[in-house]
């Protein structure tokens, strides 16, 4: 039985604090919360990822593409939609057969891989094809480590602003969705995840609005290095404490 008490202890300051900062840098960037919390989120509690983090994802999704409605293209992230279920189902096998030290390697890994990615010097157009690959890979990761933002972020990050932040919220709405319906028919979304979630709730809400109030006075481009370089710490964190403990 989950006790409310456990919901007042320090690792939730922690979890609520790196959700407040997740939070603030997707609605700046359009992605990256799970990239910013989940690794050290997962070293507080490996409860909290994946699942708490798709229930959070879904409330910070929603309210973006809320504000961002007029620039969602519905019919262009169909394709990436329909190629997510596949690779939900496949992340969410993963998780059935891979211990805590291992997700903790993985997690660490897509990270490093995502600031990489994001570091690429290279324009790829999307279509119909590509949008299902990174839908794909984008159900892969998002499952199995609640990091499913890069592929997606990768193929559309040319948009304009508004507009890639509409997009990238409407897919995270829906693919957060499939996540927990898989996870829920895996074992990985129950009632204690759901306690877990509630202190998260207010934090995210809180990341998003202050980073309202910031859009418009520190740079795209200065928030986007300057989460790389959280990101980075965060992924090098969780290959450190997963080697330790394999």
């Amino acid at each position: 039985m989950f006790e409310l008490s456990s919901i007042f202890t320090l690792d939730v300051a922690l979890a609520v604090l790196l959700i407040f900062a997740g939070s603030f840098v997707q609605t700046t960037i359009g992605f990256g919360m799970a990239i910013v919390a989940a690794p050290l989120l997962f070293q507080l509690d490996p409860h909290y990822v994946p699942a708490p983090i798709c229930l959070v994802a879904i409330g910070l999704s929603l309210i973006n593409a809320s504000k961002h409605k007029s620039s969602i293209s519905i019919g262009g992230l169909k394709m990436a939609i329909i190629g997510r279920i596949p690779g939900s189902v496949v992340g969410g096998l993963l998780l059935v057969y891979v211990s805590a030290s291992l997700m903790s390697l993985a997690l660490g890994f897509f990270v490093l891989l995502s600031v990489c990615i994001s570091l690429l010097p290279i324009r790829i157009e999307p279509n119909p094809s590509r949008m299902m690959i990174a839908g794909f890979f984008s159900g892969f990761m998002g499952t199995s480590s609640a990091i499913g933002g890069p592929p997606m972020a990768l193929l559309l990050q040319h948009q304009e602003a508004n507009k890639l932040r509409g997009n990238l919220s409407a897919f995270f709405f829906f693919s957060s969705i499939m996540s927990l319906i898989v996870l829920f028919f895996v074992g990985h979304f129950t009632l204690t995840h759901v306690w877990l979630t509630l202190p998260l709730l207010p934090a995210s809400y809180l990341g998003y609005r202050l980073a309202l109030l910031c859009l418009g006075r520190i740079s795209q481009q200065s928030i986007r290095y300057g989460s790389l370089v959280l990101c980075s710490l965060s992924g090098i964190t969780a290959i450190v404490q997963g080697f330790l403990f394999y």
